[in-house]
């Protein structure tokens, strides 16, 4: 059944539980007026009484940025989110939207992404990396989440949030919903073969990508119904790899192509912002990464709300509105 007819059909079954005079001569045509009807009503509900919504980023690298324009739309479409997980550099943006950074500041940080934010990769380290035997650290990510979130733990955030890290050894996805917040995210975006492991419980954890390109299941976890995944997946099969760094990359791509096609289908609704084409490194590029987030979201913001309205939790919830009280159901 598509959106158009759900909704109709939603409509009809509001128009038999509301009084005649109240619905007289109905336009079934003017579905956007009925739509924004529901969303109202929808979204004023407390939390309790609809479905939780998990809002998932991808893993992506640089391309995750995108990340930030799609949570931007969906802020100012009042989309509710009930709790965030995210993967590798969606980790990063996740920790910050769920700490409760204003998307104004989220799209600065993410404007002034370069080579070595976050972690002690520039051009010399990498140089000396190609020429010596010792891993690069990733510890300055774990400064910058808890300088941006005040020292924040998982249990003090404004939203649940849940990021994904990978145990090198056992190939297990370690799932991280509690404790040192800068810890898990720093692990959660640990590139194997350039930034050392993270040490953590006699674990050794490298980013998550490689486990759980979508974290949709870290999501469910933290007790979301109803899912929202803004993917940033590469196009690999356009890419030609020049060094070492770039061949990396295109080995993790593909197998966190491999891994989404699986995923997607755990999601109940996807915006894929195009950004396949973009490097993992390719900081000339953040602002196009943004612009095609918001884009994208914009075009598909609309089947997100109707994907959530005709949830079947969400449309029990807006059904009981129009149920008449046993205060007022005249007794035989």
């Amino acid at each position: 059944m598509t959106g158009r007819r759900s909704l109709f059909f939603l409509f009809s079954i509001l128009c038999l539980s509301i009084p005649a005079a109240v619905t007289a001569s109905p336009d079934l045509k003017e579905d956007s007026l009925l739509r924004d009807h529901l969303w109202k009503q929808f979204i004023s509900k407390p939390a309790s009484q609809r479905p939780k919504v998990g809002l998932v980023f991808s893993a992506g690298s640089l391309r995750a940025v995108a990340h930030v324009g799609v949570a931007s739309v969906l802020e100012n479409a009042g989309f509710p989110v009930d709790m965030v997980a995210g993967t590798s550099m969606g980790a990063i943006m996740g920790a910050l939207y769920a700490g409760g950074l204003p998307i104004k500041r989220l799209w600065d940080i993410a404007s002034h992404i370069t080579l070595s934010n976050g972690t002690n990769l520039d051009t010399f380290t990498l140089i000396r990396y190609l020429l010596a035997d010792k891993l690069l650290s990733s510890e300055a990510t774990e400064t910058f989440i808890g300088k941006e979130l005040g020292g924040r733990r998982f249990e003090d955030l404004k939203t649940p949030f849940a990021c994904v890290a990978a145990d090198l050894y056992s190939g297990e996805a370690i799932y991280f919903r509690e404790g040192d917040l800068g810890l898990a995210v720093r692990a959660s975006m640990n590139l194997p073969g350039i930034f050392a492991p993270v040490e953590f419980r006699h674990r050794y954890l490298v980013d998550g990508g490689v486990v759980d390109y979508i974290p949709i299941d870290a999501a469910k976890l933290l007790g979301a119904d109803w899912v929202l995944a803004s993917v940033t997946e590469s196009d690999y099969t356009q890419s030609k790899p020049k060094n070492v760094l770039q061949s990396l990359e295109q080995v993790i791509d593909i197998r966190g192509s491999l891994l989404s096609h699986e995923q997607r289908r755990e999601a109940n609704y996807l915006i894929e912002p195009p950004v396949g084409g973009i490097g993992m490194y390719d900081t000339s590029r953040v602002q196009e990464a943004l612009s095609d987030g918001v884009i994208e979201a914009n075009k598909r913001v609309t089947g997100a709300m109707e994907s959530l309205i005709l949830f079947p939790q969400s449309m029990r919830s807006l059904l009981k509105d129009y149920a008449p009280s046993e205060a007022t159901v005249e007794k035989p």
